[in-house]
This record gives C-alpha cells, sequence and structure tokens, in this order.
C-alpha cells in the first residue's frame, strides 16, 4: 500500500510524531507536505495529494492541518476524491466501509497522537462493503456529469 501524506505548517507536529508510527507499520509513505513552520497555503498541499491518489499513483492520502476541516475541502474538489475529516476510529471504519474513503484528513489541533494512530488503526484495516454503498459512492463520483 502506497500512502500520500500531506500537512501544512499547523500539521507538521503531528505529522512528526506519526512518521515513528508509518515506520512500526511498514507502511510506504510519500511526503507531500511542508517541513517548515513558516505559513503556507493548505489547498496546495491537498491539491497534490488528492492529484497523486486521483491519478491511482498512491492508495490513499493523509492530510493534516489545524482542524482537518480545510484539507477535506479542498481535496474533494479533485474527481474521485472522497476525502473524510476524522476525529474518532469509529468514524474512520464507517468512512472506509460506507463511503470508500480514499483521503483521511486530521486537526492537529483537534486530536493528539495516540488517537491518530487508532484513527489510522481503523481506516487502514477496513475495507469498503460495496453492495448498496457502491449506487451511493458513485452517486457521489458522478455529481458533476448529473448536471
Amino acid at each position: 500500500m502506497k500512502i500520500a501524506l500531506g500537512n501544512d505548517h499547523v500539521g507538521l507536529s503531528l505529522v512528526k510524531e506519526l512518521d515513528d508510527y508509518f515506520k512500526i507499520k511498514k507502511i510506504n509513505i510519500k511526503h507531500f507536505g511542508t517541513f517548515k513552520t513558516e505559513r503556507m497555503n493548505y489547498p496546495e498541499i491537498a491539491f497534490s495529494v488528492s492529484e497523486a491518489i486521483a491519478s491511482k499513483e498512491y492508495d490513499q492520502g493523509i492530510l493534516v492541518c489545524g482542524t482537518g476541516l480545510g484539507m477535506s475541502l479542498a481535496a474533494n474538489q479533485v474527481k474521485g476524491i472522497r476525502a473524510v475529516v476524522c476525529n474518532d476510529p469509529y468514524s474512520a471504519k464507517m468512512a472506509r466501509s460506507h463511503n470508500n474513503s480514499n483521503i483521511i484528513c486530521f486537526g492537529s489541533r483537534i486530536i493528539g497522537i495516540e488517537m491518530a494512530k487508532m484513527i489510522l488503526d481503523n481506516w487502514f484495516k477496513t475495507s469498503f462493503e460495496g453492495g448498496r454503498h457502491n449506487i451511493r459512492v458513485e452517486m457521489i463520483n458522478n455529481y458533476n456529469n448529473l448536471k
């Protein structure tokens, strides 16, 4: 599994802490974010990660900013992306099993490292259920084509 990881200056501290988690779990990560604390524009990072997922260069993505909200809003502008903000393990499980989310977003001002690990554990181990959920995911994917 290849994971694209992006962060802005506010998300840097959580991303640095997550690096050990990725090494222990042997998860292949490509950093798209900044390693600097100077203010930067999070949409640029969200678009880069989202395009890498949409093109299937990477399997899934993780985006980290202050709340996760801005990153998710920007990521969802890219066709084929289903980015979700998750602040708890159950939401992460449901985002994968029912919505086939391909990007998970965190707020470094909202959750700590241990919660982030629990959320990622659930998100990574959960598969899309398909079935009745396929119809809904396809509706989301094709919305702009229906107008």
